[in-house]
């Protein structure tokens, strides 16, 4: 029985694909393993969204390589964005690569390498239309079971200048609902109590199948699965988050009042060369609709700084709107010049210092937003996953607040065990910049 071992970077969406692959693996007659030494196949799932990416990719594909020669390893297996984007030059310039696979084409993970068994010396290439649909597949989950993450879109359309994602994964194509369902339902059969949902945009889900937006339909009938206690939605763009999503949030108790959205910046030029179909404006009343409906919300938002032509106007515009906001989580990215985009033909690109100086300047300012925030939750008790062990009697894990491995965590001190996937309630007695401190008060299963 041959033994696989996959490592994934990027997305959670890359995630879900290798858990697909996994399944399908496992299901005909391949072993898994975390260890790499044992590994008679090593699948890489690449990222290549932007540089810092992409160079992590390749250095672990190289890393990996060398088991090859050091190791039980037969065979190498490129699959993910990066394999899509830059398929011929790896096979030329890796050699010790097997099997290529694009963003559509690892579906087909268990005949290409049935192929390569019988084609001893050849080496595979295998890129498809990024349209593509990509069928329902059995998932083993390759993290704790009672997190999991459901993607219920692939592609995207919406075209950001700055963007490679439509050329890496092709156009928005929506799933059925009642399959991503059936796929919520057999992960909660599984041990999951906290689905994550994700897509390039969350928002626009249902749009290009039934011709209207199901996101608010599908929480609704999430909200109905018995043993499922919480449901996260990730990446929401300003534009089509509307009163119906909020409202379903809002009266659903298990969907979490946790918005994730990108607004990229709040300069109204800036976001006009971006491509973003919104305002500095728009996203402010957008804000204040969602906190009018939950005062409760946490609201999330990532930031590009160094945009080509963002000028030091453009960036005070951006710092006062997030001092007028006040985002409970904000995280702020340098702009990566990425080939193939029309940010990267763009004149006024940004000297890399600048871009730095921006982005922590930034960071400074919601770090004292944050910290404000979290002070706010002293005395009150908050419904705590608990994740780990930090200490003999301090335990650590996330409230609907955080994000698994983006935001904050909450320690708990407890002179009792807590296990990982416990809910447990939590009495704050002490708030730092990004993180809570409490003691356990009670199980809150």
């Amino acid at each position: 029985m041959k033994k696989i071992f996959i490592s994934t970077l990027g997305c959670a969406k890359n995630l879900v694909d290798s858990e697909m692959m996994m399944g399908s693996l496992l299901d005909n007659g391949y072993q898994n393993t975390d260890f790499l030494s044992e590994a008679d196949i090593a699948i890489v799932n690449t990222c290549g969204f932007i540089e810092a990416a992409k160079e992590e990719s390749i250095n672990e594909i190289l890393q990996i390589a060398q088991y090859k020669t050091s190791g039980n390893l037969d065979k190498l297996v490129v699959t993910g964005c990066l394999a899509q984007r830059y398929s011929k030059e790896l096979q030329e310039e890796i050699p010790e690569i097997d099997l290529l696979l694009g963003t559509t084409s690892f579906v087909s993970i268990v005949s290409k390498l049935e192929e390569l068994g019988i084609n001893k010396e050849k080496k595979l290439l295998s890129i498809e239309d990024i349209n593509k649909e990509i069928p329902m597949m059995r998932r083993q989950l390759l993290t704790q079971s009672y997190t999991a993450y459901l993607k219920i879109a692939e592609g995207c359309d919406n075209l950001c200048t700055y963007c490679i994602i439509p050329k890496l994964r092709g156009k928005y194509r929506s799933r059925d609902l009642q399959e991503i369902l059936d796929e919520a339902r057999e992960l909660v059969r599984y041990g999951t109590r906290e689905l994550i949902i994700i897509a390039q945009d969350t928002t626009k889900f249902g749009l290009d199948t039934e011709g209207k937006k199901l996101l608010a339909t599908l929480l609704r009938e999430l909200n109905k699965i018995e043993k499922l206690k919480w449901v996260r939605v990730l990446y929401s763009y300003p534009e089509d988050i509307d009163e119906e999503i909020v409202l379903a949030i809002k009266e659903s108790e298990k969907i979490l009042p946790y918005f994730d959205i990108p607004i990229q910046h709040a300069s109204d030029a800036v976001l006009k060369k971006m491509n973003r179909h919104t305002s500095g404006k728009q996203i402010e009343e957008k804000v204040a609709m969602i906190r009018k409906h939950l005062p409760e919300s946490t609201i999330r938002t990532t930031i590009i700084v160094g945009f080509p032509q963002e000028t030091d106007e453009d960036f005070e515009t951006l710092c006062d709107f997030v001092q007028k906001v006040r985002f409970d989580r904000l995280g702020a990215f340098e702009y990566s010049l990425e080939e193939g985009t029309p940010a990267a033909k763009m004149s006024g690109q940004v000297p890399e210092e600048i871009k730095s100086q921006r982005k922590n300047k930034l960071m400074e300012l919601q770090q004292e937003i944050s910290k404000q925030k979290n002070k706010e939750y002293i005395g009150k008790t908050l419904e705590v996953l608990i994740e780990g062990q930090e200490d003999k009697n301090v335990f650590s894990g996330r409230s609907y607040r955080d994000m698994i491995e983006i935001d904050g965590l909450v320690f708990v001190h407890s002179d009792g065990k807590l296990k990982k996937g416990d809910f447990v309630s939590v009495k704050i007695t002490d708030a730092l910049e990004y993180d809570l401190i409490g003691e356990y008060y009670e199980s809150a299963q």
